[in-house]
C-alpha cells in the first residue's frame, strides 16, 4: 500500500532526533517527537530552538521562517502521541534491544498504513523489522550528524522491505533536500562499511610506531584531500561509538581486519573518548572543544638541509614537476634523461607550466626566465657528480630503478644523498645495490609535484638519522610538507587509501549497491572531494591493480588481494580516463 508523508513522527530528540525534528519541520511536515521524560522533552526542544537560532543569526534563516518552523514542533512523553504519524523515525541510543524494544510498541500504536524507519548507523535493521507485524513497511534512514548539515541519507532495506516503502523513502529524503543513496542490510551500509575499515588501520598503524598521529593526519589531508585525517576524525566521532561499529563489522563478517584495534579499546577503558571528553588520540582545550593542546611539532623542520645543487633521473611527469619546484626554490637542478628528445620533451613541460602560471598573474616573467635558466640537461650520470640530492622518478620497475641507483652510486660524490619517488617499491631494495645504503631515502612526492605539498619522506632500516633529518629539511625548503614514515609497501597514503579503493570495488562486484551510489556516499557522508570509483578512474585502473598487488605481495593479507573485477577490466583494457572507459564511460 503506497502512501503520502503528511506528518513525521520522532523517537529520541538528542543530537540525532533533534536535528532529524528540526530538517523535517523545515520542509513543512508536522512533527511530534518522543521522550523520556518531560526533562527530556525540554532539553531536546532547547536543543532545536539553539540550532534554528544560530541560523538565523548567521543570516540563513528568516525570523518569521524560524517560528514557523518551532511551531510545527511538539514534545510528548507519550508514544502514543504518534498513532497518527505517517512515518516514525527512531533516534535512540545504539542499543539492539532498546530499538527492537521501541519498535514493537510503535507498532501498537501506529496505523497499518505506517511506515517505521531507523537512523541506526551499524545495527542490523531486520533485527527491528521482525519485533514488527510489519516487516515489509520497515527500513533504514540513516542520517549523518550533523542532520541539519550532511547531505547524505543512506536508505537501508532488508531482504522483507516493500519496494514501495523504498520510493516513499526517496521521496521523502528528497524532499528534506537530501540525496539518498539504497543500501542493503548489512553492517556499516555503505559510507561506515568503506570508511571504519580505514580509520581503523590508521589505528593500527599509529599504534605500531609506523608513524606519527600528526605524520598520519596530514598524508591523508594533503594527499588525499580528505577534509580530516582519520585520527582527528576518530576523536570527532568518538572511540567508543568507533569501536561498536567496528566490532559490528567484526560480527557480521569475522575478518580481523575489521576487529577494533587493541588501542581503541584502551583509549575507551581508559575514558579517552575523542573530543567529547577533552582526550582522544589528541589532547583538547576542554570537553567539547577542537582546540588542540599538545600537537607535536618535527625538530628537522628550522634546520638547514645543506643542499644546493640537485640532479633528477627521469624525464616524466613527476621527474619534470620535481625539478620545477626544486629551481622555484632556488635549486640548481641538473635533469638527466635518456635521449635528447626526452629531455627536451621534459624541459618543455616545465616551461609549458611556468607559461602558465605567469598567464595566470601567479608568476612574473622575468622570475619564470630565472627559474628555467636553473635546470640545466643532460644524458650523462657523470654530469651529476657534484649534486647534493639526486632523485631517482624513472618507471615504477623494481629491475630499473635498481640499475639506475647502481649507476649513481658509481657516479656522484660519496657524501650525496640518493632518493626514490617510488610509491610502492621497496625503498632498501635499492639501497642495497649500492655501497651507501646509509644515505638512501624515499621521497615521495605526489602528482602533480608543482601542486600537491605532500612529500612521504621514506628511511629505510639502513637509513642513517642524518640523512632524514636533511631529506626533511630540504623538503621544507622546498615549501612542500613532508611527513615521515617507515620503509614497507604503501608507506602512510597507498597503505590506507589502496585497500579502501578495493573494498569500494568489491562492495560492487557482489551487487551491493552501484559505482554512483557509493561514490555519492562517500562524498557527501565523508566529506571526500570525489569517491572511490571516480578516483580510480583518475588514477588509472592498472596503477590501482599494480600497487594493491605490491601491498599484498608484502603483507599476504587477503583484503589488500585486488578484487576479481578489477584485474577483469584491467585486462579489458578499461583503465579509467587515459583509456575512455573505466567504472564510469568518458567516450561520449
Amino acid at each position: 500500500m503506497a502512501i503520502e508523508v503528511n506528518n513525521v513522527g520522532v523517537v529520541g530528540c538528542g543530537t540525532m532526533g533533534s536535528g532529524i525534528c528540526e530538517i523535517s519541520a523545515a520542509a513543512g511536515f508536522d512533527v511530534v517527537y518522543v521522550e523520556m521524560t518531560d526533562e527530556l522533552v525540554t532539553a531536546g526542544r532547547e536543543r532545536i530552538a539553539r540550532s534554528i537560532e544560530k541560523r538565523v543569526e548567521r543570516g540563513r534563516l528568516e525570523r518569521s521562517e524560524a517560528d514557523a518552523i518551532l511551531e510545527r514542533i511538539r514534545g510528548t512523553t507519550e508514544i502514543a502521541d504518534l498513532a497518527d504519524r505517517d512515518l516514525v523515525i527512531e533516534a535512540v541510543p545504539e542499543k539492539l534491544d532498546l530499538k527492537k524494544d521501541t519498535f514493537s510498541h510503535l507498532d501498537r500504536v501506529l496505523g497499518d498504513h505506517a511506515i517505521l524507519a531507523t537512523n541506526t548507523s551499524s545495527l542490523p535493521v531486520i533485527d527491528m523489522a521482525v519485533a514488527t507485524n510489519r516487516p515489509d513497511r520497515v527500513i533504514g534512514f540513516h542520517f549523518f550528524n550533523p542532520a541539519q548539515v550532511m547531505k547524505l541519507v543512506e536508505l537501508v532495506t532488508t531482504v522483507t522491505t516493500n519496494e514501495e516503502v523504498i520510493g516513499t523513502g526517496r521521496a521523502f529524503a528528497e524532499s528534506l533536500n537530501k540525496s539518498p543513496v539504497v543500501a542493503r542490510d548489512r553492517a556499516g551500509f555503505i559510507a561506515n562499511l568503506l570508511l571504519f575499515p580505514y580509520l581503523n588501520a590508521a589505528t593500527r598503524m599509529f599504534d605500531q610506531g609506523f608513524a606519527s598521529r600528526e605524520d598520519i593526519d596530514a598524508a591523508m589531508k594533503l594527499g588525499c584531500g580528505h577534509p580530516m585525517g582519520p585520527l582527528e576524525l576518530l576523536d570527532l566521532i568518538g572511540l567508543d561509538s568507533a569501536y561498536e561499529i567496528c566490532e559490528a563489522l567484526w560480527r557480521q563478517f569475522r575478518d580481523d581486519q575489521d576487529a577494533p584495534a587493541p588501542l581503541l579499546k584502551q583509549y575507551m577503558v581508559a575514558g579517552y573518548l575523542g573530543r567529547k571528553t577533552g582526550r582522544g588520540f589528541y589532547r583538547y582545550e576542554a570537553p567539547e572543544s577542537s582546540n588542540v593542546i599538545d600537537l607535536v611539532t618535527d625538530d628537522a623542520a628550522s634546520e638547514p638541509s645543506g643542499i644546493s645543487t640537485i640532479g633528477i633521473v627521469g624525464t616524466g611527469l613527476m621527474a619534470s614537476g620535481i625539478a620545477e619546484v626544486a629551481a622555484k626554490a632556488g635549486s640548481e637542478v641538473i635533469l638527466r634523461g635518456r635521449s635528447e628528445a626526452a629531455i627536451k620533451k621534459s624541459k618543455g613541460a616545465v616551461q609549458k607550466s611556468l607559461d602558465k602560471a605567469v598567464g595566470k598573474g601567479k608568476l612574473e616573467q622575468s622570475a619564470a626566465d630565472e627559474i628555467l635558466g636553473r635546470i640545466t640537461t643532460t644524458l650523462e650520470y657523470s654530469d651529476l657528480a657534484e649534486c647534493d640530492l639526486v632523485i631517482e622518478g624513472v618507471a615504477e620497475d623494481l629491475a630499473i630503478k635498481e640499475e639506475v641507483f647502481r649507476e649513481l652510486d658509481r657516479s656522484v660524490k660519496p657524501d650525496a644523498i640518493l632518493a626514490s619517488t617510488t610509491s610502492s617499491l621497496p625503498v632498501v631494495d635499492l639501497g642495497s645495490v649500492t655501497d651507501r645504503p646509509d644515505r638512501v631515502v624515499g621521497l615521495h612526492f605526489f602528482n602533480p609535484a608543482p601542486i600537491m605539498k605532500l612529500v612521504e619522506v621514506v628511511r629505510t632500516v639502513a637509513t642513517s638519522e642524518e640523512v632524514e633529518r636533511r631529506a626533511i629539511a630540504w623538503v621544507n625548503e622546498i615549501k612542500k610538507h613532508p611527513v615521515r614514515c617507515r620503509d614497507r609497501a604503501g608507506f602512510i597514503v597507498n597503505f590506507l587509501l589502496f585497500p579502501y579503493l578495493n573494498d569500494a570495488v568489491r562492495m560492487h562486484e557482489e551487487g551491493y549497491s552501484t559505482p554512483d551510489d557509493i561514490d555519492t556516499a562517500m562524498k557527501l557522508g565523508c566529506g571526500h572531494p570525489m569517491g572511490p570509483f571516480a578516483l580510480m578512474d583518475i588514477v588509472g585502473l592498472d596503477v590501482t591493480y599494480a600497487i594493491l598487488n605490491s601491498l599484498h605481495e608484502e603483507f599476504r593479507e587477503r583484503r589488500y588481494a585486488p578484487a576479481p573485477l578489477l584485474e577483469h577490466m584491467v585486462r579489458a583494457g578499461y583503465l579509467g580516463r587515459k583509456s575512455g572507459r573505466g567504472f564510469y564511460d568518458y567516450s561520449g
